[in-house]
């Protein structure tokens, strides 16, 4: 699956349509927030949304920015992975 990276944003889409998407607008120049997670319906159940976070992450490390979690999925996620977590918290 073709997930597309940008700055603050990692989505995936088809035929033009977002599909899933996970943004982390900056708060300043070395913390997001990720604020927002989202798999269409015809997605679910696929570990799309673990996905994304972990892309997030790896994006995070590899810009060395921080993050904080105001997107309750990401909240959850990162208290099941907290060694996740400690790469950008």
């Amino acid at each position: 699956m073709p997930f597309i990276t940008h700055a603050n944003k990692i989505e995936y889409e088809s035929d033009g349509k977002i599909l899933a998407e996970i943004t982390f607008p900056a708060l300043d120049e070395t913390t997001v927030n990720i604020n927002h997670t989202f798999v269409d319906d015809s997605l679910r159940g696929q570990g799309i949304a673990g996905k994304l976070m972990e892309l997030a992450v790896q994006e995070l490390e590899q810009t060395g920015r921080k993050a904080v979690a105001t997107c309750s999925y990401a909240e959850k996620w990162f208290e099941k992975n907290p060694e996740q977590a400690q790469k950008v918290k």
